[in-house]
């Protein structure tokens, strides 16, 4: 990838970073403590998943009868949740494989926690078809399996079970390509561990990655195949999701328009969790140099194309059940009946959060501020929830039959278990961001030459920049030497060899025996003294030894040491 970038585009990269500063911000997350937002966080989220794992433990042993079901709608707060699951993890196929085909260098500081987000959100999706089996230990007769009841096979018409091979593809691709761009990231946190059992589970992580020529060379190779593997899934797997309704004869789900409605539906909350889960990290994992205003604009460019596409298909849907002038498309999910009968409420929050106040996104101020953004994708996740529930109660709610006609009110239970699989989700996202490298480093360190802002900066100004050129000589007697050394041992300290025992230096990386003998004749023997190295302490022992500059900061001396001496 080239170092060039038009002065015109802003840097995706703020905060003058260098290569060894993306290092360590990716790994402080995983390296220190949890911060007091993150554990107030992990609280809230655990409780909802108890009551969560305590409403599914009263279903299984009572029965769905807990539920809000009945006769007419045997179909509802279950499935609206699964939909909307299922839709929420879509974006993170996106933007890993998608914009990877088209070489859109904003994508990498979002995907990884996009990726992620689409393992959990399935994770959460999944459990509700087996809940609503009612008996879920004979969950596995969805699977075309041998089976000891002779000839008997799933029904290989249903788009039900379309569903399972779709999902099970889309979940599988999903975590292959989510763990194939993890392993130079794990390969980083493992040499950086000092920790004997921390560096032992990354290195087993990592799959032995060294970083050497020819593991790049794969990594890309892999990462282009998995993209071209995922991209069809992206239109595919929300598109039989549509088929579970659109092979119906219901009226208000037989329609042809479902599968690319749904599909764009799908990436409209997709993009949204994202906003709301990045937004999040950016100040939880203080990451605001790599989660800027430009992913920010731009996801929200996708959900203005997407949220247009799903207004158009609104328009449409009313429409055409209109001009039918059938009685029966009266009461389906988008009509008059659906916007003035019993179930309004719902009807207008979908309208209002999908189609009115994404239209704010417009107004570039609003469209580049945190705050702005934040809400309106709030308010995209409640709209899009609203949106399967309407396709699913108020088209059930109002059959061919008046005597027929009933409605659906979700019980404590329905409530405790979609709380609970918010608070999963949620639960294994915040495990994930102290565990698991939360920005793809390797992959912004790509970038940074042509889109970090100090590069920028300097390419787009030259005349700014100072160029200064010394020549220094290796460790000598002469004055200046004397007087850096000086300098230096009075920050570091003084370090009696007559009287003290020296350390091994050659266990901080980065120091061989040559350089240590360097250490060693400037005064430096010790893990402390290395470990009160600060950026000025850096500079004059790159003025006075002359070897590698820069070297000391970047493999961060002072921590390695730091941690040694402890």
């Amino acid at each position: 990838m080239g170092h060039y970038e038009a002065p015109v585009r802003e840097p995706i990269i703020i905060g003058d970073k260098t290569y060894h500063d993306i290092s360590v911000d990716v790994a402080a997350p995983i390296e220190g403590k949890a911060n007091k937002l993150w554990k107030i966080a992990f609280i809230i989220s655990f409780l909802a998943f108890l009551w969560g794992v305590g409403a599914i433990i009263y279903t299984i042993g009572t029965g769905i009868g807990v539920w809000g079901l009945n006769n007419k709608i045997n179909w509802a707060w279950d499935i609206t949740n699964f939909v909307w699951w299922i839709g929420i993890g879509h974006a993170g196929t996106l933007i890993s494989a998608v914009l990877l085909l088209f070489c859109q260098k904003w994508r990498v500081g979002i995907n990884r926690s996009a990726e992620a987000m689409t393992i959990f959100a399935v994770f959460q999706a999944g459990l509700f078809p087996l809940i609503h089996m009612g008996r879920i230990w004979d969950g596995f007769y969805v699977l075309p399996i041998p089976n000891q009841l002779g000839s008997l096979w799933v029904n290989f018409n249903s788009p039900l079970l379309w569903d399972v091979f779709a999902i099970s593809t889309y979940l599988s691709v999903s975590l292959v390509f989510w763990w194939t761009g993890l392993l130079p990231d794990f390969a980083m946190i493992r040499d950086r561990a000092t920790n004997p059992f921390q560096k032992k589970i990354y290195s087993l992580v990592s799959f032995g990655w060294s970083g050497k020529a020819k593991d790049w060379q794969r990594f890309e190779e892999v990462s282009l195949v998995l993209a071209g593997l995922a991209t069809p899934l992206v239109l595919s797997v929300h598109t039989i999701v549509s088929f579970d309704f659109a092979t119906s004869v219901i009226p208000g789900w037989h329609s042809t328009v479902y599968p690319p409605y749904f599909v764009a539906g799908a990436v409209f909350s997709g993009f949204a969790m994202v906003q709301t889960l990045l937004l999040i990290m950016r100040k939880v994992s203080n990451l605001e140099s790599y989660i800027t205003r430009v992913h920010i604009e731009n996801m929200n460019k996708v959900i203005l194309v997407t949220g247009g596409i799903v207004a158009v298909a609104y328009l449409s849907e009313f429409f055409v059940g209109w001009y039918t002038g059938s009685s029966y498309e009266d009461f389906v999910y988008l009509s008059v009946g659906a916007a003035t009968g019993p179930y309004w409420w719902a009807f207008w929050s979908l309208i209002i959060c999908n189609s009115v106040i994404p239209q704010l996104l417009w107004i570039k101020k609003i469209r580049r501020n945190y705050i702005w953004t934040f809400i309106i994708a709030i308010f995209i996740n409640i709209g899009m929830w609203f949106e399967r529930f309407d396709i699913i109660v108020i088209n059930l709610s109002r059959g061919h039959l008046p005597s027929t006609w009933t409605q659906f009110s979700p019980t404590f239970v329905d409530i405790g278990i979609f709380l609970g699989t918010l608070g999963f989700f949620f639960v294994l996202f915040l495990l994930y961001a102290r565990t698991f490298p939360v920005i793809a480093q390797a992959e912004v360190k790509s970038i940074l030459k042509s889109s970090g802002d100090n590069y920028k900066r300097e390419r787009d100004n030259p005349s700014a920049v100072k160029v200064e050129v010394k020549k220094v000589d290796p460790v000598t007697t002469s004055n200046d030497n004397e007087d850096k050394t000086n300098t230096l041992l009075k920050s570091l300290g003084a370090f009696d060899i007559n009287t003290q025992q020296p350390d091994d230096l050659k266990k901080v990386k980065g120091i061989g025996p040559v350089m240590e003998k360097t250490l060693n004749q400037i005064g430096i023997y010790s893990f402390n003294q290395v470990s009160k190295m600060t950026k000025n302490e850096y500079d004059l022992l790159d003025s006075i030894t002359g070897s590698f500059p820069g070297r000391a900061q970047r493999d961060d001396w002072a921590g390695q040491a730091n941690k040694l001496k402890s």
